[in-house]
């Protein structure tokens, strides 16, 4: 049914319109008449509803009806029951496209008008066999075979149907689709500046790669339109953002079923980018937003680039000054080199969080942050929190300069810290001073660090004096991340090192080394999609592999009064699950554990997406294993081990993970939840 056809059949009502008008207006007088109370927009409501309900316009005709009509109609229309029917659609199908066919067919917009009959439905049915052509072609499917038939219902005696509208029979349509369509080949030809240009064969070549279907693979035509967003995609990320689909074609060869794809990509001309100009900026310097699209990469005369901007825009929106961030370019007209344009939306200067939270290992959870991004007078940003737990407390405060234009910070920071491990507490205090640089591939630090720490143990003080021990060390801290996606990885990997140089303080003075390395990485199993700020969600894997390894050590004589922040624990959430946090340690005499001077850990995974009807979920399983060992000296080093399984949600905020873990040495049973993915 088209629309003029639609028109035409609801045409043939309007003659009555009078008539109607004539009943309703006298039994609109006699309701008024007899209920005083009701006001006359119930009473029109009432009266339309009575006339006929498959005359939706009669009921709506009074445009001046009172506030109280509008909540009254839509009351009774939720009351009223769902239309019925009015024909039934036997499909006969291969299963593969029975429910493709069946969500997109014409036919279904049509079953519930309350207005069709008979003839009209068999207009529709004319236009059907066109409609499943067009639709099986989608699909691959040129050449199918469609029978149409209505098998019309026996009329029903007048008292059972009233005032419903009869039953029109059922439609079965068998269809028989044929051979599938298959891919050929696909070719893709370049227009404009790309065609030539010796610089853009890279880029030639990925257009090409993104644009591939496998040959001998069933065409459709939502795999056909994906390539075709692909390859443009690939020509505007890098110098053509003008870039654009001259001409496509899909050349079917119905007699031996196969399909040859062109695709034409004309590229226009290539823009670099020229000067920074930010939009929206008042309260913070400016300079420190054209430093950081520099350090992403778009200096002036450099070739466009979509994930420069990208990068760009993601910097400044960590510097946490502004709200919105949004950072395009402008092409000229004359070719000249494009403008960078940073629109920005500025927040406030200070912020007073409070936050009320748990963990499996350190229990409820208390937290104070107040952030002020523009000290006054210095320009610093300054960072102070408090936090209350079960068995840790802490305050901190940490200022950090505006970046430079190699993208280093001034940093420094204090913190005091209580932590509560069985009968050990330890009370400590931390200065800290350096430079750090940070990007979303490298992260590099050095700074100067003063530890103190006092260890009391309230079972064998009477025997071993509190002690407090102090240092002073020059450190260098590097990260490495080159995973495929963050917060999603899938595969690629981490490095993570730390190196210190110090020296005790107080009485005894003694020099120490001390080093730290973790390694993370993964391997897919299978094919596993790319993916960007959330999960793919649309192709089923067989998952992938995880790999965690940690590893520290402190070098230095034995009598050397080492402050315990400095040594090692483990054990928890995200490290050897299956034991508590710190549980891992030096043994003690009174049941509890001290920090050592090495530490060894291991973990291992197997991520396996939970699929339903052949399409992956955003769950997860999670098998694992993981291994740790603590001691003042290598040879001592005992594996204590977890083993468990877990669930995994990826959610648009990361990752959400809760594992039940048994510890082999304890022999115990424990929950560990965690949020999101850092490395």
């Amino acid at each position: 049914m088209n629309v003029a056809d639609v028109l035409r059949v609801r045409g043939t009502r309007w003659p009555l319109l009078p008539l109607l008008c004539c009943l309703i207006l006298p039994s609109l007088a006699l309701a008024q008449a007899s209920a005083g109370s009701e006001t006359g927009a119930e009473v029109a409501t009432q009266a339309s509803e009575a006339t006929s309900p498959d005359e939706p316009a009669a009921a709506a005709s009074d445009d001046s009806a009172t506030p109280a009509r509008a909540p009254r109609n839509a009351r009774d229309r939720a009351s009223r029951p769902p239309p019925e029917p009015r024909f039934a659609i036997d499909l006969q199908a291969p299963e593969n496209l029975r429910g493709f066919l069946l969500r997109h067919l014409d036919l279904q917009r049509f079953r519930t008008l309350r207005d069709l009959d008979t003839p009209e439905l068999n207009r529709l049915l004319v236009q059907a066999p066109d409609n499943l052509r067009d639709l099986l072609g989608t699909q691959g499917y040129f050449s199918p075979e469609i029978e149409v038939a209505l098998d019309e219902a026996a009329p029903a005696p007048a008292a059972e149907t009233g005032a419903r509208r009869p039953f029109l029979g059922t439609v079965t349509l068998r269809v028989e689709p044929g051979t599938p369509t298959r891919i050929a080949w696909t070719q893709v030809y370049f227009r404009g500046d790309i065609a030539t240009a010796p610089e853009a064969a890279a880029q030639r070549a990925a257009i090409e790669s993104s644009a591939a279907l496998d040959e001998g693979s069933p065409f459709t035509q939502a795999a056909w339109d994906s390539a075709k967003s692909q390859a443009v995609r690939a020509l505007t990320a890098e110098r053509y953002p003008g870039g654009r689909i001259h001409n496509s074609l899909a050349d079917i060869d119905p007699l031996d079923h196969s399909v040859r794809l062109y695709i034409e990509l004309d590229s226009g001309a290539p823009v670099q980018v020229g000067m920074v100009r930010v939009n929206g900026i008042e309260r913070y310097d400016p300079a420190v937003v054209e430093r950081l699209v520099r350090l992403a990469g778009l200096t002036a005369g450099a070739d466009y680039d979509l994930n420069k901007l990208q990068a760009a825009q993601q910097r400044i929106a960590d510097t946490g000054y502004f709200d919105s961030v949004f950072v395009t370019v402008e092409p000229q007209a004359d070719g000249g080199p494009a403008p960078v344009v940073v629109q920005v939306r500025e927040g406030k200067q200070q912020k007073l969080v409070f936050g009320v939270g748990g963990s499996t290992d350190s229990g409820a959870r208390l937290s104070f942050e107040h952030t002020h991004l523009r000290v006054p007078g210095i320009g610093w940003r300054a960072v102070t929190q408090a936090r209350l737990e079960r068995d840790d407390s802490l305050l901190s405060t940490t200022w950090s300069s505006p970046v430079d234009r190699e993208g280093w910070r001034w940093i420094t920071s204090a913190q005091a810290a209580r932590q509560v491990d069985g009968f050990d507490t330890t009370t400590s205090q931390r200065l800290r001073l350096g430079q750090s640089q940070e990007n979303p591939a490298q992260d590099r630090s050095f700074f100067l660090q003063y530890d103190r720490a006092k260890a009391e143990n309230s079972v064998l003080r009477i025997f071993t004096p509190d002690t407090t021990d102090s240092s002073i060390s020059a450190n260098y801290a590097w990260t490495r991340r080159r995973f495929d996606n963050t917060p999603f990885p899938t595969d690629g990997h981490g490095l993570g090192v730390e190196f210190g140089v110090g020296s005790t303080l107080g009485q005894l003075r003694r020099p120490f080394v001390r080093s730290m390395a973790r390694w993370l990485g993964y391997w897919p199993l299978g094919t596993e999609p790319a993916k960007a700020t959330t999960p793919d969600t649309s192709t089923a894997t067989a998952g992938r592999l995880a790999l965690r390894l940690q590893g520290g050590a402190v070098w230095a004589k034995l009598d050397a009064p080492i402050p315990e922040t400095q040594l090692f624990l483990t054990g928890g959430d995200t490290t050897v699950r299956g034991y508590g946090l710190r549980d891992i340690g030096i043994a003690q005499a009174d049941g509890g554990v001290s920090p050592g001077r090495y530490l060894a850990v291991g973990s291992f995974e197997w991520q396996r997406p939970i699929v339903r009807d052949g399409v992956r979920t955003p769950w997860e399983t999670v098998l694992f294993v993981d291994a740790g060992a603590v001691a003042d000296k290598p040879n001592d080093l005992r594996a204590r081990v977890g083993l468990g399984a877990g669930i995994r949600y990826n959610s648009p905020v990361g990752p959400l993970q809760a594992d039940l873990a048994y510890g082999v040495t304890p022999k115990t049973l424990r929950l560990h939840l965690t949020v999101g993915f850092t490395f």
